[in-house]
């Protein structure tokens, strides 16, 4: 067994593991509304860190793709990325204080003051439902799985290094989040606990499942380099609309705690950055 195997062995359980966390924890603990924005600012930076020094340089450097090759794929991912988030809007990370502890709350983004007159929710009964929150974050968590599944799958030539950690880290800190806000949407919209159990269930395995069907579908030959290259590429691409079209938009509105939003951002980019010690510097 590859070492690339055994490190997705860890990862795959982990990343289910705190998929099923976010989704109990609103039904156990008061995730309150400055905790979620220091997270989402962390996770931000994290993930532009993750797409910009490692999933954009490893496409890029790929001996089958070239940098034109790979930066039209990382377009691609961002287009795809902002048009799910246009017809789903499917990021609902901060919610109501007063209700976010019983898991019965709905998903209120801008009830903290903002200046901004646009919602970021819709009621339970309106156009957007749980159902399109559940599709765009069931697409999304793919995209995610597509991302860790491409990079261990890549670097299974590697000979030294700690292979897909900042991918890694990225979908373990924000795949909680995605898990937490369907969970309250779901209670808001009245569904049983039953039914919000076995969805939080199904959805916590999309990723895991998604990064093990790239894993074998793709053989490490020439043409899949390309493949692989347009993958990673893709899912940068991706990382990056997430982080400043859907993370960051909802923290910098708030004048409050904006000190410790932006060293954690820059602390989520230095996490990023720091792991290239112990990634191999070329995978593909």
């Amino acid at each position: 067994m590859s070492a690339a195997m055994v490190l997705l062995l860890i990862y795959l359980p982990a990343i289910f593991a705190v998929s099923i966390l976010g989704g109990w924890v609103p039904r156990r603990f008061h995730m309150t509304h400055t905790r979620t924005q220091l997270v989402m600012s962390l996770v931000a930076g994290l993930m532009l860190g993750v797409a910009f020094f490692h999933l954009i340089p490893h496409a890029a450097l790929a001996k089958t793709a070239g940098v034109d090759f790979a930066m039209a794929w990382v377009m691609a991912g961002l287009v795809f990325m902002l048009v799910l988030l246009r017809l789903f809007h499917f990021h609902q990370h901060d919610f109501d204080e007063s209700h976010a502890n019983c898991g019965e709350g709905v998903a209120n983004a801008h009830s903290h003051g903002h200046a901004h007159d646009h919602s970021h929710t819709q009621p339970p009964g309106g156009p957007f439902t749980w159902m399109g929150l559940l599709l765009g974050l069931a697409i999304h968590t793919l995209v995610d799985g597509i991302a860790l599944g491409a990079v261990m799958r890549a670097g299974t030539g590697s000979d030294a290094g700690i292979l897909g950690l900042g991918v890694f880290l990225a979908i373990f800190l924000h795949k909680p989040l995605d898990a937490l806000s369907i969970e309250t949407v779901l209670a808001a919209s009245g569904q049983s606990p039953r039914r919000r159990h076995w969805i939080n269930l199904i959805f916590s395995l999309l990723c895991p499942v998604a990064a093990v069907i790239f894993w074998y579908s793709v053989e490490l030959s020439p043409a899949d380099g390309r493949i692989l290259a347009a993958a990673l590429a893709f899912s940068a691409g991706a990382f990056i609309c997430i982080a400043l079209g859907d993370l960051l938009p909802e923290i910098q509105f708030h004048s409050h705690d904006r000190g410790k939003l932006t060293l954690l951002f820059i602390l989520g980019i230095a996490i990023a950055w720091a792991i290239g010690v112990v990634e191999p510097a070329h995978i593909l």
